[in-house]
């Protein structure tokens, strides 16, 4: 495992923020697995059940259970590990919560965002920062075409438009303070939907389908047709860990927004993914209640520059996604007490199968 990304995480302090969540447990053990010291920087874990606490995270990681907003707490935390390399995940992550707590989603998402980049100016260790946001940055125009980095920012709701100005704060950090060839680099990374085990968010679809078929309950959806980027939690990480590995090599080469997505035939509507997910699970019923809150009905992302660049290409379609993410719960469902080691078998069963698709961060 360690020999992935040409060897580059080996040994290597990487901080991540928002380690305690969903991609950031997956992201952490990941880089456990890659021979990194993970420095974990959250609140704590945001659900109960967590990943985080599943997995038994904080075992093999230094876990600070701190705010992004306290800025003063932060730099002092880096200051004291001095990072070869920051991940910055930590977010107010659901659309339906930004429109209870639309202040507290755009003061960790952009003011957080901001606290991080300010931060890291003054620790010369850091080479290189990645800041995930997300395909809803964008300035949806609903369109039947895909979205590729040099479009609009934007966004309706509060955590769509709180993610379009992370955008832009990353941006004018990289143009004003990163901008010399010897500079960190910073890059962006703007990931489709994310899947996969371990998600126990409220009001994000998978999760609530598991908990209505796990209680042989109806699952309700508030959109049905609504199209969106459906991709496995690993794919949105290898390209990241792809971007990581060649950022600090040449900061002005690769320090820019980046779209990781699916494949094209990934974008499907929310009914079509769940009927797939009932199908996989063997039982299941569909409750259509309409949402009155505005959420995008129609998204899909261009990939072709981390395609073109970097080489990288998506590793499961659509079924694989959701075959290994129902795998996960129903296995966990079985015996929690072993899940960390099958989700470190999921993990070797992608790379597995990126190496039968000749990914590059892979042969490299």
């Amino acid at each position: 495992m360690t020999t992935l990304f040409d060897r580059f995480y080996q040994g290597k302090t990487i901080f991540v923020t928002g380690h305690t969540g969903f991609q950031g447990s997956w992201l952490s053990l990941w880089l456990t697995l890659l021979g990194a010291k993970v420095i974990g920087y959250s609140l704590p874990p945001p659900t109960n059940p967590s990943l985080f606490d599943s997995l038994k995270i904080k075992k093999n990681i230094v876990n600070n259970i701190q705010d992004i907003n306290n800025k003063d707490k932060l730099f002092s935390i880096l200051s004291k590990y001095n990072p070869d390399m920051v991940i910055h995940l930590a977010a107010q992550s659901l659309v339906r919560k930004s429109y209870e707590l639309p202040l507290e989603t755009f003061t960790t998402n952009v003011i957080g965002t901001a606290n991080l980049l300010d931060s890291i100016r003054d620790i010369p260790s850091v080479k290189s920062c990645i800041v995930m946001t997300s395909d809803k940055a964008y300035e949806n125009k609903e369109w039947d075409y895909a979205y590729r980095e040099n479009d609009p920012m934007g966004g309706y709701d509060p955590y769509s438009a709180s993610k379009g100005a992370a955008e832009l704060i990353v941006s004018s950090y990289r143009r004003s303070f990163y901008n010399k060839k010897n500079s960190p680099g910073i890059a962006s990374v703007r990931a489709g939907n994310v899947i996969g085990g371990g998600d126990w968010s409220q009001d994000r679809l998978i999760p609530d389908c598991i908990r209505s078929l796990q209680s042989n309950k109806k699952i309700t959806l508030r959109n049905p047709k609504s199209i969106r980027p459906w991709q496995y939690v690993l794919e949105s990480l290898s390209g990241l860990l792809l971007i990581g590995s060649k950022l600090s090599k040449n900061s002005q080469r690769f320090g820019r927004a980046w779209n990781i997505g699916p494949m094209t035939t990934n974008d499907i509507s929310v009914k079509s993914i769940v009927e797939k997910i009932i199908k996989k699970w063997g039982s299941g019923t569909i409750n259509i209640k309409r949402n009155n809150l505005h959420e995008a009905k129609y998204l899909r992302l261009d990939s072709s520059n981390i395609a073109n660049i970097l080489k990288w290409k998506p590793t499961y379609n659509i079924e694989e996604s959701i075959t290994e993410t129902v795998k996960w719960y129903v296995a966990n469902d079985s015996n929690n007490k072993l899940i960390h080691d099958y989700t470190v078998s999921q993990i070797e069963d992608y790379v597995s199968a990126a190496k039968k698709s000749e990914n590059t961060w892979v042969h490299k």
